[in-house]
């Protein structure tokens, strides 16, 4: 068995507990970590799911707050952990209250699989009131190092050979990224899938539609890396093209994927409405190329999302293309400036001509071509203003 690595977000959420009095938030995919990173932060813990808990939850702030301060045994303000909340149609006045009653007394986390977003249905704000951390499976750069970053990119750390592939072959998903059995990590992928269809979408949308956005999420499992053209997906599923944006939307809000858009400042005639699909678990697809791009696009969507989480600035992860056929991969844009360029190959091809091309007409400082079969090179990639060619193991290993 691998080693069992810490998370680097035990750190996080530890920091963030010993400085801010805002309430933790936790979204992040299911089975990705974030129940067993909390309780180890937490002095208390409770599921909405489980019935008990919840006659717990809703006895009132008051009858939690003195349960709490029992687990907290003395502590001058211990952590509650409330996970899944949001499944509770009253969570977020029911948060506010106790927040604003009991902020000085108690820390909170709340964790959830499904996007903790406060203003999606409505109602009361918790504007102020709480940070959003966006925990992700493990990454290169995670293998790396778990101590909180100070900086966005750091220098390159050679991972054991053994985990990277690891990574490649097996996910980031802490389950089937420790056990590394072929046979298990099919299963737990089947189970996941099935959880995914039978019992989340159920708290997103109506019976009737569940097995048309099943349809939906398995045609999208062969389509990672590509464009998302809603018209195909509607006739294949006979839907309207509206509907197909609403479950495409749903599948990503349950962390099955995610789209990226394409950069349109100062690209004459670049495409401005294609967006593309990318799964949130890289193992399971066949094709090398489109695993080699999605293995890569999860790592900077992990890199942005934990960049802006941790108050480094404003970071955005988007695709390049025009209508005279130049494309690049991916463009990393920090505080709405183009900051690096990445291409992605499997093996050292030669340099993809868009990417000077490209980053000519962004000005954006680096642009690196990243090959996954590569050897790590101890180079800082980041060194480096010219268009060049990198290794995966390497360029991944500077990121969160």
């Amino acid at each position: 068995m691998a080693k069992l690595y810490p998370r680097v977000y035990e750190a996080i959420f530890a920091r963030h507990l010993a400085r801010n009095r805002q309430m933790l938030f936790v979204p992040g995919p299911r089975q990705v970590g974030k129940t067993t990173t909390c309780r180890g932060l937490g002095d208390a813990y409770l599921n909405i799911d489980n019935m008990d808990e919840r006659k717990a939850i809703m006895a009132g702030p008051a009858s939690l707050a003195a349960r709490v301060a029992r687990a907290g045994k003395g502590k001058p303000r211990p952590v509650v952990v409330l996970d899944e909340l949001h499944k509770w149609k009253k969570w977020k006045a029911f948060l506010k209250g106790f927040f604003d009653t009991y902020e000085a007394r108690v820390r909170v986390i709340v964790t959830g699989s499904s996007r903790l977003d406060v203003y999606r249905r409505g109602g009361d704000s918790m504007m102020g009131r709480y940070f959003p951390y966006r925990m992700h499976p493990f990454s290169v750069g995670e293998i790396a190092r778990q101590e909180v970053p100070r900086v966005s990119v750091r220098p390159p750390v050679r991972v054991p050979e053994a985990e990277f592939r690891a990574l490649w072959e097996h996910g980031g998903y802490p389950e089937p990224f420790v056990k590394r059995q072929a046979a298990f990590t099919r299963q737990w992928h089947h189970v996941r899938r099935s959880q995914l269809l039978r019992e989340d979408l159920r708290d997103f949308t109506n019976v009737q539609e569940l097995s048309q956005i099943g349809a939906v999420a398995s045609l999208l499992e062969a389509r990672s890396a590509a464009s998302l053209v809603y018209s195909n997906l509607a006739e294949s599923v006979n839907a309207s093209v509206d509907t197909i944006r609403r479950w495409v939307q749903t599948l990503v809000a349950l962390h099955h994927g995610f789209l990226l858009r394409p950069w349109h400042r100062k690209i004459a005639r670049s495409l401005l409405k294609e967006p593309r699909w990318y799964l949130r678990d890289w193992s399971g697809i066949r094709d090398p190329g489109a695993r080699a791009e999605t293995f890569v696009a999860c790592h900077l969507l992990k890199a942005v999302e934990g960049w802006t989480d941790l108050g480094m600035g404003e970071f955005a992860l988007h695709y390049l293309r025009d209508k005279q056929h130049h494309e690049v991969d991916f463009l990393v844009v920090r505080d709405g400036s183009p900051w690096f360029l990445v291409e992605v190959k499997r093996s050292d091809d030669n340099l993809n001509p868009s990417l000077p091309y490209f980053q000519g007409k962004t000005g954006a400082r680096h642009a690196f071509q990243v090959a996954i079969d590569a050897p790590f090179a101890d180079a800082d990639c980041f060194s480096r203003e010219d268009p060049v060619k990198v290794s995966a193991r390497t360029f991944l290993s500077q990121l969160l």
